[in-house]
């Protein structure tokens, strides 16, 4: 059945998979985004024209446009992608993550709230809120502990990470308090197609590209389990057609490795894909810089319950997820040259007249 779900964060790095893959199962799909320096219009260029996508350029924290929406198009679903999600970033400016993360969150829930209840019994029942985060505001794990579950207490060592985790909590409190059936997912390290070149793979893939330094924090031994992202909206789709309201699901591929083990088989990868490159072997690009403030040493999430009770799995190895990353970059050379110009930004000024 057709459904109209509401996207906020559409344009991002996940959220874009998650909307490309949405309309190919047929759902119309709104997509709000405010633009930020990771929202790229071009993640979605393949859907203009379409009919059963609209993109408005908005923010969450803007109630007065999120109510419109809700009364224009009538939606299933929302599921909530919208956030400052860099850790670098928030020990920079934590303000900007504080208001994003946990007051939009909260305006969006409010008017999710006021939606609600204006629809018939058996729509309210059948209306999802879906709110997408991450592994992080567990904290770190030792070496040898157990991996997170649902159950973890929540120990965020970062500011991003708190803003998360204040945002989980309310969408877990409105479920509780007034029955708004919420949906929370905590997911790991993702990797794929239109990834910001901030983020740790897309980075080494863009710099070895270009025969920059491969800058790993400290020793390089932080272990990451490793996600690739269209296996993540696949575990989104079944959550918000399967997930039990109130529940919190785990997203994980299984693939505990260390940032030194990424850096490894990306450079093998491209000197393969790649073998007349002057810069080959890619490795000898490697640079250990400073480690960060807070830099958690270890992550992993036990997925077993959303693998149980919904039958998802991912299906993508590090060695897979990472041949159909590169080959996306390779392949997509004016979106990579867009982003490192900031030519893209410059559209998004023309186009929404921002200043």
């Amino acid at each position: 059945m057709k459904r109209t779900i509401i996207v906020t964060g559409g344009a991002g790095f996940i959220g874009s998979n998650f909307v490309l893959l949405e309309r190919l199962r047929g759902n119309r799909v709104i997509n709000l985004d405010c633009l930020t320096y990771a929202g790229n219009i071009l993640n979605l260029r393949g859907l203009e024209g379409d009919p059963d996508y609209v993109f408005v350029h908005g923010n969450i924290c803007d109630r007065d446009t999120v109510r419109q929406l809700l009364e224009q198009y009538r939606p299933d679903a929302i599921v909530n992608f919208a956030a400052e999600s860099h850790v670098d970033r928030s020990i920079d400016s934590p303000e900007d993550f504080v208001q994003t993360n946990v007051v939009g969150t909260f305006r969006l829930l409010e008017e999710a709230r006021e939606y609600s209840m204006s629809l018939s019994p058996k729509a309210a029942a059948a209306f999802r809120f879906l709110h997408v985060s991450t592994d992080e505001v567990y904290g770190s794990l030792g070496p040898q502990e157990q991996a997170f579950t649902e159950q973890t207490p929540y120990a965020p060592n970062s500011p991003y990470a708190a803003s998360k985790a204040g945002s989980d909590h309310l969408a877990r409190a409105y479920y509780h308090t007034y029955r708004l059936p919420t949906l929370v997912t905590n997911c790991s390290n993702n990797y794929g197609p239109r990834q910001f070149p901030e983020k740790l793979i897309p980075l080494l893939i863009m710099n070895a590209i270009q025969g920059k330094s491969l800058p790993i924090y400290g020793d390089g031994l932080n272990v990451r389990d490793w996600l690739y992202v269209e296996d993540h909206c696949e575990a989104l789709h079944l959550v918000l057609e399967k997930g039990k309201p109130g529940q919190m699901y785990n997203v994980g591929g299984r693939c505990e490795k260390t940032n030194l083990d990424i850096v490894g088989t990306v450079c093998a990868l491209l000197d393969e894909l790649c073998p007349d490159s002057s810069f080959v072997p890619h490795s000898s690009l490697i640079t250990f810089v400073k480690d960060r403030p807070g830099h958690d040493r270890r992550y992993a999430v036990d997925c077993s319950r959303i693998e149980k009770e919904l039958g998802w799995k991912a299906k993508q190895t590090l060695s897979s997820g990472l041949k159909k990353t590169l080959d996306w970059y390779l392949d997509n050379s004016e979106w990579v040259d867009s982003v490192k110009t900031g030519a893209y930004r410059n559209w998004v000024k023309r186009q929404y007249n921002m200043d």
